[in-house]
């Protein structure tokens, strides 16, 4: 398989799991009794498929290249527990797909600032017409699926 398309399906597949966890989440919320406690309980559950995942392709960090990082590189667990309180929160207000896909405007809009400026070391992509239409197509999509 071509290498940049199996990229891109697996890219989809793993938004596709985004969209999995969101009502799982919310669920979990009910029995636990807030966003932030279901967050705790679902990160411990990836934390502990990542720690099997990791022995079992003896993934093995490198030490002396984590010491060069910049801070920045660290807090990205932190959006992560972002994104899954606010799924588990969001989604028994909004529902599954308006939650999705206003949190897919939010990373686009955000990925193509980061992109512009090429931001944390990325290469830098410049802000386009046809990149801008594409992100407001996906937020007309955000106004249809809550209107319609």
């Amino acid at each position: 398989m071509n290498p940049a398309l199996f990229s891109m399906v697996a890219v989809v597949l793993a938004g596709g799991a985004t969209a999995l966890q969101a009502p799982t989440n919310a669920k979990l919320m009910g029995a636990v009794g807030s966003p932030v406690n279901a967050a705790l309980v679902s990160f411990a559950v990836g934390t502990a498929a990542l720690g099997l995942a990791a022995l079992i392709l003896q993934a093995r960090p490198d030490i002396a290249a984590t010491r060069a990082l910049p801070w920045y590189a660290w807090v990205g667990g932190l959006y992560g527990a972002v994104f899954v309180v606010a799924a588990a929160w969001g989604v028994p207000r909004l529902g599954v797909a308006l939650t999705i896909t206003l949190m897919v405007a939010g990373q686009l809009l955000i990925g193509m600032i980061l992109d512009h400026f090429g931001a944390f070391g990325m290469p830098a992509q410049p802000i386009s017409w046809g990149r801008a239409a594409g992100v407001a197509l996906v937020i007309a999509g955000v106004v249809m699926v809550r209107k319609f």
